[in-house]
């Protein structure tokens, strides 16, 4: 079973920043976002790759995960054995790479990874996101397990006055994660889907719960994309597909909290999770918090 991240976009927010360098290659802490997205893609059980969906212009990021012996070895002959264990560990991912070289959608992104994926249902985790525990994914095969092996979506919700801004789904509530009495639009619910609407009027939406970034999806949307026309934008979307889909599976969403991810699609997003992620790690807080403390002194001086 594989994953795939798309992850072919040239980074526009982040300019210059990212004219050489990919956006997915920029550190939280010290880690590369990707590298991130890519563990937490391998920790549902079954998932033995991972599929990039790259542009030929960022090279860069499949260098990242291949092993440079030479580059180890210096490490080595430094003395410096946990960090060459660490760019090593990188290195061997299971992770492999696709092109898309035009900037057709989401839909088009993922019908890119097709031939690697094969008959089989697969995740697809947005680049620019990722969830420190890891269990989002995990979470969402149980459900997908307990459902006859149907189709799973990550979803959140939003308050009312922004619906508009997101595809929110339709559809009722129909149990919870086991262990879990959610109901309604609260964390641990399990939704089956009937429609999703792209963003709806407030008066409108369906529901209040928004498509987070999370997929798990049957093989059967692989047919579709490859007939999937242009939808908003001129791009070919996932989210149509997926509509397709319903007419002839069932498809399911859980609810998640949507503090639970960190997001890095924007230069004070990306900030923000460095900041979440250093108060979080023991390596860092307290170097942190220092200098935190001596940049505040110093703007109020």
């Amino acid at each position: 079973m594989k994953a795939i991240i798309p992850a072919a976009g040239l980074g526009t927010r982040f300019l210059p920043a990212t004219k050489c360098s990919a956006k997915e290659l920029l550190p939280v802490l010290d880690k590369p976002v990707i590298q991130y997205v890519v563990e937490e893609a391998l920790e549902p059980e079954g998932v033995d790759g991972v599929v990039i969906v790259n542009s030929h212009a960022k090279p860069e990021m499949e260098r990242y995960f291949s092993v440079d012996e030479g580059f180890e070895a210096m490490l080595h002959d430094s003395g410096k054995d946990a960090l060459a264990d660490a760019v090593h560990t990188a290195s061997t991912l299971p992770v492999s790479f696709v092109y898309q070289d035009e900037p057709l959608g989401l839909g088009h992104a993922v019908h890119c990874a097709a031939e690697e994926v094969g008959d089989e249902p697969f995740f697809i985790l947005l680049g620019d996101y990722f969830v420190p525990d890891r269990q989002m994914c995990v979470n969402m095969a149980r459900v997908s397990k307990e459902h006859g092996n149907a189709s799973v979506i990550a979803v959140a919700p939003v308050p009312a006055d922004q619906v508009s801004r997101y595809g929110i789904i339709a559809g009722e509530c129909v149990g919870s994660l086991p262990g879990c009495e959610a109901t309604g639009e609260e964390e641990g619910a399990v939704w089956k889907i009937s429609g999703l609407v792209e963003k709806p009027a407030p008066e409108e939406a369906p529901s209040h719960l928004f498509i987070v970034g999370r997929y798990l999806l049957s093989p059967a949307i692989m047919d579709l994309l490859a007939t999937q026309g242009a939808g908003a934008g001129g791009e070919i979307q996932l989210t149509d597909a997926m509509e397709r889909l319903l007419e002839t599976e069932e498809m399911y969403a859980l609810v998640v909290d949507p503090n639970e991810g960190c997001d890095t699609g924007t230069p004070a997003a990306w900030a923000a999770t460095n900041a979440r992620m250093a108060l979080a790690d023991d390596r860092f807080r307290s170097a942190f918090l220092e200098e935190l403390g001596d940049a505040i002194k110093g703007l109020l001086d």
